[in-house]
């Protein structure tokens, strides 16, 4: 059963989106990307991050990472994880289901911009078993607050 605050938001703010609800986990990328039938790269993370003072939902995609120097350079921090029980309080979703609809709270949400090229990207629709297709503009129109480039690919050298 999807979260029944991300179909009520999907309803009003993006009726076009639906949310898709599979019987297997999508709680990890791979799991995801298995359950979906895409690379994984196309499954869109969204991360709970504090920088400094800054706490934000980063989207990126699956198979990117959080990279200190980049962070440092964009943000003037480097980055830390949010634990279940933060994420889940800023969030309203739980770890595996974190998406950037529906929020608990006014966080801001940036987009990487290592989702910019694909025509579809894949979040979690806020379970473990949902998630939605959209487009990375779409997805910034609806949600984003800024694009930022805070990750590396797994081709990228650490710090590059």
């Amino acid at each position: 059963m999807g979260s029944p605050r991300v179909k009520a938001w999907l309803a009003a703010h993006a009726p076009d989106l639906k949310l898709i609800e599979v019987s297997e986990s999508t709680a990890t990328v791979a799991e995801a990307a298995a359950a979906l039938g895409v690379e994984q790269s196309r499954i869109a993370k969204s991360l709970a991050v504090r920088a400094g003072g800054l706490t934000f939902l980063l989207v990126t995609r699956g198979d990117a990472r959080l990279d200190n120097r980049k962070c440092k350079d964009e943000l003037g921090a480097r980055p830390r994880m949010l634990g279940a029980e933060e994420t889940l309080a800023l969030t309203g979703h739980p770890v595996g289901g974190v998406c950037p609809f529906a929020l608990a709270t006014a966080v801001p949400v940036f987009l990487d911009r290592s989702i910019e090229d694909f025509d579809r990207v894949y979040p979690a629709g806020g379970t473990l078993t949902s998630s939605v297709e959209v487009t990375p503009q779409r997805l910034f129109d609806l949600v984003g607050e800024r694009w930022v480039d805070l990750c590396r690919l797994p081709e990228e050298a650490p710090g590059a």
